[in-house]
């Protein structure tokens, strides 16, 4: 979490935020050293008063006011280790003020550091300690000008006082402590949910990659190949699998520049970009396939599908587009059939099989996640999609997804 602009201006205790609230730097900033020196003055001014008071009674000996004096002194300088040891002290000056008024503004520094530093329970034990010794200095040091009941009162009202005002304090600092972790705690969840999301992209970028580039780049593959192993080949059918790998080339092109153009920043995504596949233009997929030598017999009794939702639409064009690249690699040479059926609140199934390869085939290389991938796209639509080899030693692909009523 981001610090403070001005940590000079909080108590050592709120000022580095890896500091829990009851731990103390052994630095003071400079708020501390002003709320010290102000504290320090308040006990000595206590201190002072009371030994005016003192010496101007009569009947008290020289050698009381200069004990009086010394222990005076020595309280008000112990006010400054209230932050390192605030039971100590204020159990020290409880027990010497009951025989030194000099010390009861100590004792009132010392009982207020206890409230801002420590938990309920030491508190309460010193505070009952504290009250409970109250009647016992006028008693003991009765102040001629005073009562005894009313120096009690007065004594017990005094301590309440700082003690609830230290309680105050301390609740104040462990909300701002409390809403400074959640601050930070918020922080490090934004920062995750975005991590999330990029990854979320990066998956979603690559998938689409994968299942736009994969079908352009084998039929590259595979048309290469056969101008490579068979150089003897007509004239004609060189021009067109050339033709075929020079317009696989530009639509693998045209591809890759519309899904890393997902990745730029608003604004700078070109016009015309090409309209997102559909169940419409499966016949496009299976007519570029047939022209790439495959053996492709579609079954499609969709009556309408330009009615088909477009996100389902789109999610059946990718399973036949990865599930032809597949048999293109796999299994070349055999005939794939591919039957898509289905309508409104019936939803859509498309199945795409192929048998076993009957002719040696060089494999081409791949990332064997295709499979998954479609999975999960079958998943994220709503359906649900199965795969696995068939009795006679072929693959088949089917998946089943919904098409909501109108």
């Amino acid at each position: 979490m981001t610090r403070t602009e001005y940590p000079w201006l909080l108590p050592s205790a709120m000022a580095d935020p890896e500091l829990p609230g009851d731990r103390v730097r052994t630095r003071r900033t400079v708020r501390d050293w002003a709320v010290d020196i102000t504290a320090f003055l308040c006990a000595a001014g206590i201190a002072l008063l009371a030994l005016a008071a003192i010496d101007a009674d009569e009947t008290t000996a020289d050698i009381v006011v200069f004990v009086d004096s010394v222990i005076g002194a020595a309280a008000c300088c112990a006010v400054w280790l209230r932050r390192r040891w605030p039971v100590g002290l204020a159990v020290a000056l409880v027990v010497v003020s009951v025989v030194e008024p000099v010390a009861a503004g100590a004792l009132m520094v010392a009982l207020f550091s206890l409230a801002v530093h420590r938990p309920f329970k030491p508190v309460a034990i010193v505070g009952a300690g504290a009250l409970l010794m109250a009647p016992l200095q006028p008693f003991l040091r009765p102040d001629p000008a005073t009562s005894f009941v009313a120096s009690t009162i007065i004594g017990v009202l005094l301590i309440l006082l700082v003690l609830s005002w230290g309680m105050v304090v301390r609740s104040r600092r462990q909300l701002v402590l409390t809403l400074r972790e959640r601050a930070r705690r918020a922080e490090a969840e934004a920062d995750l949910r975005a991590e999330q999301a990029q990854r979320l992209a990066r998956e979603a970028i690559a998938r689409e990659m994968h299942d736009v580039l994969a079908h352009r780049l084998t039929l590259l593959s595979v048309h290469a190949g056969a101008l490579e192993f068979r150089p003897d080949a007509p004239a004609a059918e060189i021009a067109r699998a050339a033709g075929v790998i020079r317009d696989s080339s530009h639509e693998a092109l045209q591809d890759l520049r519309e899904i890393i153009g997902v990745l730029r920043g608003p604004g700078e995504t070109g016009e015309g970009e090409r309209p997102q596949p559909t169940l419409t233009t499966l016949d496009a997929l299976i007519d570029e396939s047939r022209q790439a030598g495959m053996k492709v017999t579609v079954d499609q009794r969709v009556a309408a599908p330009g009615d088909a939702p477009a996100a389902t639409g789109r999610t059946v064009y990718r399973i036949a587009q990865e599930c032809l690249t597949n048999a293109r690699k796999h299994a070349p040479g055999t005939e794939v059939t591919v039957t898509v059926t289905g309508g409104p609140r019936d939803g859509l199934t498309i199945e795409v099989a192929n048998p076993a390869p009957t002719e040696p085939f060089e494999r081409v290389p791949g990332s064997g996640q295709g499979l998954i991938g479609l999975t999960e796209r079958a998943t994220l639509a709503g359906g649900r999609l199965e795969h696995g080899p068939t009795p006679d030693g072929g693959f088949a692909v089917r998946a089943r997804l919904p098409w909501p009523a109108a």
